[in-house]
């Protein structure tokens, strides 16, 4: 396996771990790599539409998308658009 799929592979069990959302930081922390990295693989798979990311004040928090009953993935959408205005 490579890198790539390593970190991506990672990243989506960190979060499956976590179902409140982490942040890159604390993403970062648990894999034991550099933010910088983390938040290239997290940008690919949310576009990709396996991660959401819901920003909340200053900090971005990350979810895997699988594990957010539908009700909950719209509520996140609507809270990042508002957010954006």
């Amino acid at each position: 396996m490579n890198d790539e799929n390593h970190f991506k592979e990672r990243i989506e069990e960190i979060l499956a771990k976590h179902p409140e959302g982490l942040s890159i930081a604390e993403i970062s922390r648990l894999l034991g790599a550099h933010r910088h990295t983390v938040t290239k693989y997290i940008q690919f798979l949310m576009g990709a539409g396996v991660i959401y990311q819901r920003d909340l004040g200053t900090v971005k928090l990350h979810y895997l998308a699988s594990k957010l009953p539908e009700k909950e993935k719209l509520l996140l959408e609507k809270l990042n658009r508002r957010g954006k205005k």
